[in-house]
């Protein structure tokens, strides 16, 4: 897994590439603790996700969790693969999916 962070004010974008795992959860969960303090808007580009698992579901569902004390977050750019993940798992209904 590979991220590139872009910060624009309050906004800030998360383009996560590659594979979100048992393995690689734990970064992107490590860099969020990081990241978001003060941040109203978090944005996921996941345009380049090839897989998603069980573990990177429960990071995201932790930071939507965060964000909805504290502002929104999007999901934007979901491949059918990974959106097909988002419906079976109901996330489709709890996460703003653009």
């Amino acid at each position: 897994m590979k991220t590139e962070k872009r910060l624009d004010g309050t906004e800030l974008t998360i383009k996560v590439s590659g594979r979100l795992d048992t393995t690689t959860s734990p970064q992107l969960e490590a860099e969020l603790k990081q990241s978001i303090g003060g941040i109203t808007k978090l944005v996921f580009d996941l345009s380049e996700l090839e897989y998603l698992s069980s573990a990177g579901l429960r990071v995201l569902l932790s930071a939507h969790k965060t964000m909805d004390k504290q502002g929104e977050m999007i999901v934007k750019n979901v491949n059918d693969a990974v959106n097909e993940i988002f419906e079976i798992t109901g996330f489709i209904d709890i996460l703003t999916i653009e």
